[in-house]
């Protein structure tokens, strides 16, 4: 896919070198922007392997709003970078749990009481695209400042948007911070999955996948095996296939990858 390779070339061409809390240098461009026609093919990349398995795996555990990783760890093992068996595989209340259980406080004035109750901002932000899908405020935060001194790591894709146009659904995510090499691969095929499932879920035709990434960069550990993936002509695009049931019962074996060819697998070591 073209529009990855872009990406790359654009840090490695007129990125500058920073400092950060890894002590892995990275060369860092600020603000990049693309988008991805979603009908055109699932955009998976092809210029090096990319683990599926693993991309449905953490999405379904985002859903779940679980705020440790021993059910995930039985499948992947790409967050135990992030905490241990001493921690209890433990990781805060990050992704999933903001965007599943948001927690809302509620005094009452009267008694002083206070209640607390839980918003699943993706279950209306679904009944929103069902039932005013002209509103622009679909949106998804998993910044949470109230909670960053307790979890793992501050959510790098920030919040996210849905739009209905003409019969189809976009998504657009903003991204305070980017992992070229890693984790932006990643989080392509899982906000592509997550619109999938909820184009299916609302009756609506694939649109636009719309990414901002604010601090894009590239570890300096990560620039060799990403210059031997430039010079790699991208493969056709595979599809997804879901299976017909409502979003909250989708399983794992209920997504089916089609004709996923690829170039070999470029390891990059991961910068904690």
């Amino acid at each position: 896919m073209n529009t990855y390779l872009n990406l790359v070339k654009t840090v490695l061409d007129n990125g500058s070198l920073r400092t950060n809390r890894t002590g892995i240098n990275t060369i860092m461009y600020f603000g990049y922007h693309y988008k991805v026609d979603l009908s055109k093919g699932f955009p998976l990349l092809t210029t090096k392997k990319i683990f599926f398995n693993s991309v449905i795996r953490e999405l379904l555990w985002y859903l779940k709003g679980e705020t440790h990783i021993r059910n995930l760890r039985k499948h992947t093992k790409i967050w135990d970078a992030w905490t241990n068996e001493k921690k209890n595989w433990e990781i805060g209340k990050m992704y999933g749990y903001q965007w599943v259980k948001w927690e809302k406080f509620q005094e009452d004035i009267k008694t002083g009481k206070i209640t607390k109750s839980y918003i699943n901002q993706i279950e209306d932000v679904i009944n929103l695209i069902k039932n005013n899908p002209d509103s622009r405020r679909m949106v998804v935060t998993a910044w949470n400042p109230s909670v960053l001194d307790e979890i793992a790591l501050p959510s790098c894709h920030a919040f996210f948007i849905f739009s209905v146009t003409n019969g189809k659904l976009n998504c657009h995510l903003t991204q305070r911070s980017g992992d070229i090499a890693l984790g932006i691969p990643f989080n392509l095929a899982c906000y592509a999955t997550l619109t999938q499932m909820i184009a299916q879920e609302t009756n609506l035709e694939l649109g636009e996948f719309s990414h901002y990434i604010n601090d894009a960069h590239i570890y300096e550990n990560h620039i060799e095996g990403l210059n031997e993936q430039i010079t790699r002509n991208p493969l056709p695009l595979p599809t997804l296939e879901i299976a017909s049931k409502p979003f909250w019962d989708l399983e794992f074996e209920d997504f089916k990858l089609k004709n996923y060819t690829h170039h070999p697998i470029i390891k990059f070591p991961v910068a904690v």
